[in-house]
C-alpha cells in the first residue's frame, strides 16, 4: 500500500482493534434486499465492495473476465475511504479465500485556497469550462506538474493559465513548430536521414524504462516529469545550436541534418512517452513528423530512421484571448 503514511494510518487502525461490522440496514426503502431477510437491505458500502469481485463473472455476458481481471493489479482509491478499501475489503477477500489487489494506492484532494473543492463552498475550479475553453489534454497535464499524484495539492485558475503559457504553449507547442517550421524551411519537410547528434543521445538514454518504472510505481507525477525534462533539453539545444546561422553556411549541410533529426527524433520519443498524458496533442505531433510507431518499445532515441515527410500543424496550444466583458 503507498504512500507510505496511507500504509502506517490503515496499520494504525488494525492495531486499534477490529470489529464485527453489520452486512445490512433495516428501515431503507433502497438496497438490494437481503435473501433470508426481507427487513434489511445490504449495506450499500458491502454491496460496493462486493461488486469489484463479482461484476466480473456478469458484465460481460456469456464471458467470466474473473481470470483476467483478478487479482487486480492496482486498487486505486481516495484517501477519506481508506478504512473500508484498505481494511474490510481485504479482510472479505480472505475469508473468502480470495486474492486481494496486488497494490493499493490511496490519493488525496485537490483543494483550492486550502480547501478541499466543494460546491456548497463555492471554491470549484470547473473542469467543464477549463475543457471547454483549453481542451482536455492541458487540464489533464496541469493536474499531474501542479500536484504531486496521491498527495493533496492546491490548483487555481492563475496556475493553470502559467503553467498553459509557459509548458504547453512555449516549451512543448513552441518546440514542435520551430522543428517543423525548420525542417520545410531547409529540408523541404523531410525529416534528414542522419545519425543522432552524439551530444543529445545521452540525454535520452534510459528513457522509457525511467518513465515505466515511475508509471509502476504510481508516480504518474514523476514521470511526466522525467519527460518534460527532455522537452526542456530539446529547446537548450535548439538555442545553444541555432541551426538558422548553419543553414546559412553550406559547409554545415551535415551539421545541420544531424540537429534536424535530433529535433525531430527527440519530438518524437517525448510525444510517445507524453501521449497517455495528453493523446489529443501528442497524436497531432506524431501525425505531422510522420511517424506511425506509438509503441513503448520504439520510444528510443534514434530507433526511427530519417526520411519521414513532415506535415504542417496548427498551433497545439494556441493563445486564448479572454472573453470581452
Amino acid at each position: 500500500m503507498v504512500p507510505q503514511n496511507r500504509y502506517n494510518e490503515a496499520l494504525s487502525f488494525i492495531k486499534q482493534g477490529l470489529n464485527d461490522i453489520s452486512l445490512s440496514r433495516a428501515r431503507l426503502t433502497w438496497g438490494v434486499p437481503v435473501p433470508w431477510d426481507e427487513s434489511q437491505v445490504v449495506y450499500v458500502w458491502i454491496d460496493a465492495l462486493l461488486n469489484y469481485y463479482t461484476a466480473l463473472s456478469y458484465a460481460r455476458e456469456g464471458d467470466d473476465l474473473t481470470e483476467r481481471f483478478w487479482p487486480a493489479t492496482l486498487h486505486l482509491i481516495a484517501k477519506d475511504i481508506l478504512k473500508f478499501h484498505a481494511v474490510i475489503w481485504p479482510a472479505f477477500l480472505m475469508a473468502a479465500g480470495l486474492e486481494v489487489p496486488e497494490q493499493i494506492f490511496i490519493h488525496g484532494y485537490l483543494l483550492m485556497d486550502e480547501h478541499k473543492m466543494s460546491k456548497s463552498l463555492g471554491n470549484v475550479m470547473d473542469p467543464f469550462t477549463v475543457i471547454d475553453t483549453f481542451g482536455a489534454d492541458a487540464l489533464r497535464f496541469y493536474l499531474f506538474r501542479e500536484v504531486g499524484f496521491g498527495q493533496d495539492g492546491s490548483v487555481s485558475p492563475e496556475g493553470f493559465e502559467t503553467r498553459y503559457t509557459t509548458e504547453l504553449a512555449n516549451e512543448y507547442g513552441n518546440l514542435a513548430s520551430r522543428t517543423l517550421a525548420m525542417i520545410a524551411r531547409y529540408r523541404d519537410g523531410r525529416v534528414p536521414e542522419a545519425e543522432a547528434p552524439a551530444e543529445l543521445s545521452p540525454d535520452f538514454d534510459g528513457l522509457a524504462e525511467g518513465v515505466c518504472e515511475a508509471l509502476d510505481r504510481v508516480d504518474l507525477s514523476g514521470a511526466l516529469d522525467e519527460i518534460w525534462q527532455r522537452v526542456r533539453r530539446l529547446n537548450r539545444y535548439v538555442q545553444d545550436e541555432e541551426p538558422w546561422q548553419l543553414a546559412k553556411d553550406p559547409g554545415q549541410a551535415e551539421r545541420l541534418d544531424s540537429i534536424l533529426y535530433g529535433l525531430a527524433e527527440g519530438l518524437r520519443v517525448v510525444s510517445v512517452l507524453v501521449h497517455p498524458y495528453m493523446p489529443d496533442s501528442a497524436e497531432r505531433l506524431l501525425a505531422a513528423l510522420g511517424r506511425e510507431d506509438r509503441s513503448i518499445e520504439g520510444a528510443r532515441f534514434g530507433a526511427a530512421p530519417g526520411g519521414a515527410g513532415c506535415a504542417e500543424l496548427r498551433p497545439l496550444f494556441p493563445k486564448v484571448e479572454p472573453e470581452a466583458a
